[in-house]
C-alpha cells in the first residue's frame, strides 16, 4: 500500500518558494522564513500570487510532486506537474469510454448513487446520535426516505441529463437539513442553503474551501495512477476544468467535506472572529482561520478506517488514491464494476 506523504500548504500570499539543494525555502521580501526538506513531500498547495522559482518547479516535476496555485480565497489558478509516462494505454481506454455515452452514464449512475447514499448516511448518523436536537423529526425522516428513493432512481436513470437533475434535487433535500446538524448556536453559523462563487456565509465558506482541498487531493490521485483528470464521464469537458476529478469527488463530499465542516463548527474550532466580509454578500476566512482548517484537515487525513471494498485498515488521506486505483482497474476491464466508496 502506498505511504501517505505530506502536503505543504502555503497560506501566506506573500510567500515565494525557491529551491536550495534538497530543501524548499519560503521567502518573504527576499528574507527566508521557513525551510523544509523535500523528502516525503508529495504536493505543494499555494494560496497567493507570489509563486515559485522555475528551479523548484523543475525539481517538483522530476519527482512527481504536484504544485497547485490558488488565489488567497481558494479559487484555482494553475497546476504544475511533470511529464506523463507509461500511461498512454490506460488513457486511450479512458478516452474511448468517455466518448461512449452509455458507458459514461453507467459509471456516473454509480458515482451519484454513492454520493446520495453517503449524504443520507450523514443525516441518519446525526439522527441516531442527536435525536433530541432535531426540531422536525418527521420531516427529517421523510427526507432520509426521499434520499434513499433518489439513490435507487439514480441507478435506473436513462440519460445523463436526468441523472444531473436528480442529483441536484437530492442535494437540495440534503442541504435543507444541514442547518439542523449544526449544534453550535452562534448565529453566524446559521445555514440557509448552499451558495458559492462567492460563498455568502461562514458555513458555505468552509464547505467551498474543504471542497477545494478535496479536489486537489483527488486530482493528484488520478494523475498518480495515470488517468487524465480533465476527461470525465458526468461533468462535461471544459478547458481548464478537471472533470474526472469532479466526478470522483462526488462520493467523497459528504464524508470528507461536509462531516469535516460540521466537526469544525460544532467543536468550536472556528468562531465569528475567523470570518470577515469582503464586499457585498461575500465572506472569506482570515489567514489564521485558513491555517486552523488546514491543520485540522491534515490531522483528519492521518486517521484510519476500514475500507468497505478492500476490507483493510487504511488512512483516510489515502482514500482518493485507493479509489483512483479501483477506477483505473475498472476502466481497464479488470473489475466488473466500480466499487464506489460508501460510508459504513
Amino acid at each position: 500500500m502506498r505511504k501517505l506523504l505530506n502536503t505543504l500548504y502555503v497560506t501566506n500570499p506573500e510567500v515565494y518558494l525557491t529551491k536550495d539543494g534538497e530543501n524548499i525555502v519560503a521567502k518573504i521580501e527576499q528574507k527566508e522564513v521557513m525551510r523544509i526538506p523535500v523528502l516525503n513531500l508529495e504536493d505543494i498547495v499555494c494560496f497567493g500570487y507570489a509563486g515559485a522559482s522555475p528551479r523548484l518547479m523543475a525539481m517538483c516535476a522530476e519527482r512527481n510532486i504536484g504544485m497547485c496555485f490558488l488565489t488567497p480565497s481558494g479559487h484555482f489558478l494553475a497546476r504544475v506537474i511533470g511529464g506523463v509516462n507509461g500511461n498512454v494505454l490506460l488513457r486511450r481506454i479512458q478516452y474511448r469510454h468517455a466518448d461512449d455515452a452509455q458507458w459514461s452514464l453507467n459509471l456516473s449512475k454509480t458515482m451519484i448513487a454513492g454520493k446520495i447514499f453517503n449524504s443520507r448516511k450523514v443525516l441518519d448518523r446525526f439522527r441516531r446520535d442527536h435525536t433530541t436536537l432535531i426540531k422536525d423529526l418527521e420531516n427529517y425522516q421523510k427526507t432520509s426516505v426521499l434520499l434513499d428513493n433518489d439513490r435507487k432512481n439514480a441507478l435506473s436513470c436513462s440519460s445523463i441529463d436526468k441523472l444531473r437533475g436528480l442529483e441536484g434535487d437530492a442535494a437540495n433535500a440534503y442541504f435543507s437539513l444541514f442547518n439542523q446538524m449544526i449544534t453550535n448556536r452562534d448565529n453566524i453559523f446559521a445555514f440557509h442553503g448552499r451558495n458559492r462563487r462567492p460563498p455568502k456565509d461562514p458555513v458555505n465558506c468552509l464547505l467551498s474551501f474543504s471542497y477545494t482541498l478535496l479536489a486537489q487531493e483527488v486530482q493528484s490521485a488520478l494523475e498518480t495512477v495515470g488517468l487524465d483528470p480533465y476527461v470525465g464521464f458526468m461533468h462535461t469537458d471544459r478547458p481548464g476544468r478537471a472533470s474526472l476529478a469532479l466526478d470522483m469527488m462526488e462520493e467523497f463530499r459528504a464524508y470528507l467535506g461536509d462531516r469535516f465542516v460540521l466537526s469544525l463548527v460544532n467543536r468550536g474550532q472556528v468562531s465569528a472572529r475567523d470570518f470577515i466580509e469582503n464586499g457585498q454578500d461575500n465572506v472569506i476566512m482570515t489567514d489564521s482561520c485558513r491555517k486552523t482548517v488546514i491543520s485540522a484537515w491534515q490531522k483528519r487525513k492521518k486517521e484510519s478506517l476500514t475500507h468497505p471494498f478492500l476490507k483493510e485498515t487504511v488512512q483516510i488521506g489515502l482514500l482518493p488514491y485507493i479509489q483512483a486505483i479501483l477506477l483505473a482497474r475498472y476502466i481497464r476491464g479488470n473489475l466488473d464494476g466500480y466499487p464506489v466508496f460508501l460510508i459504513q
